[in-house]
């Protein structure tokens, strides 16, 4: 009876120590749980941060991209290349984010493939300025080009005009002109023997005697004369034989023509004229031209 008492005891207290030691292991349990639960959550957490770290980088990376083409600068074959390959590259990544858990492995390749698509991307953008600065010095050549021949074409055209004046200086210069001039009228008798008159009536024919000034750049030679003579109202007589001709830019009408030989030497001229027609009392004037420029001209007055 003693000993059977004397062991109750011990066996109660075995099992509360069995049941401590559940308890404990149960603690311990659910501790671990908890710290690998929230070692879970902080690296979901971690993947889900980076995830929206390296999207964020791609939009400011394909931003750079679109950003250096902005300016519409003409690439050649191996820069669009380029261009249309990096812009795949990440179309490719952005693919590869939007996928749901991603493990450490793919999300480390992902890093890495930014940290390269980074690379490129600065490389790119160095080439297209480089590119956009040669486009802009070929530019500014170009330019200064186009102002040094806008300066020598104006030069030219300067020179040309000035030769043509020049030339028209010296074309002017070498017409022949009247030294002095004056106009006879004249009867003509039946014998042939010419008498000067000064009244309308008898008057038949008129002679102009004229001198040539002294000009060492005419040509000494054959010189066409061409007469105008204007009657007392102010018409120019003209005949059968009459001809037009071109002086001072204008073209005009002659009432006679003739030539002379010029030789320099301050030789007289003489040119007759028959009018076929009755002189009227009045003024008449004589324009004498040479060389498309007016001579000179003198008047005689018959009564």
């Amino acid at each position: 009876m003693e000993n059977q008492t004397g062991q109750t005891p011990k066996k109660n207290s075995n099992v509360i120590y069995f049941l401590i030691v559940v308890v404990l292991a149960l603690l311990a349990t659910d501790v671990y749980l908890y710290l690998q639960k929230n070692k879970s959550d902080t690296r979901i957490v971690y993947q889900n941060d980076e995830k929206t770290r390296l999207q964020t980088e791609l939009d400011s990376l394909e931003a750079q991209i679109e950003q250096v083409n902005v300016g519409k600068t003409k690439m050649s074959a191996e820069l669009m290349a380029k261009n249309d390959s990096l812009k795949a590259k990440i179309k490719v990544l952005r693919g590869e984010l939007a996928k749901g858990k991603l493990t450490v492995a793919e999300l480390s390749k992902a890093q890495e493939d930014v940290k390269q698509l980074r690379y490129f991307v600065t490389k790119y953008t160095a080439d297209i300025e480089e590119l956009k600065k040669q486009n802009a010095d070929l530019t500014t050549e170009r330019d200064t080009l186009k102002t040094n021949l806008a300066t020598v074409n104006e030069k030219a055209t300067t020179l040309q005009k000035q030769n043509e004046d020049l030339g028209t200086k010296v074309k002017v210069g070498s017409a022949i002109k009247i030294a002095t001039a004056d106009v006879v009228a004249y009867k003509v008798k039946s014998s042939g023997k010419e008498v000067d008159v000064k009244r309308a009536g008898p008057a038949k024919k008129i002679k102009i005697n004229f001198t040539v000034a002294s000009n060492d750049i005419a040509q000494q030679g054959m010189h066409d004369i061409y007469v105008r003579i204007i009657d007392p109202t102010g018409n120019l007589i003209t005949g059968t034989d009459s001809a037009n001709f071109s002086s001072d830019g204008q073209d005009l009408q002659d009432t006679y023509k003739t030539s002379i030989d010029f030789k320099n030497d301050g030789s007289g001229y003489t040119i007759e004229w028959v009018n076929p027609a009755p002189f009227q009392k009045g003024s008449y004037t004589v324009l004498l031209y040479a060389d498309g420029y007016t001579m000179g001209k003198t008047t005689f007055v018959l009564k």
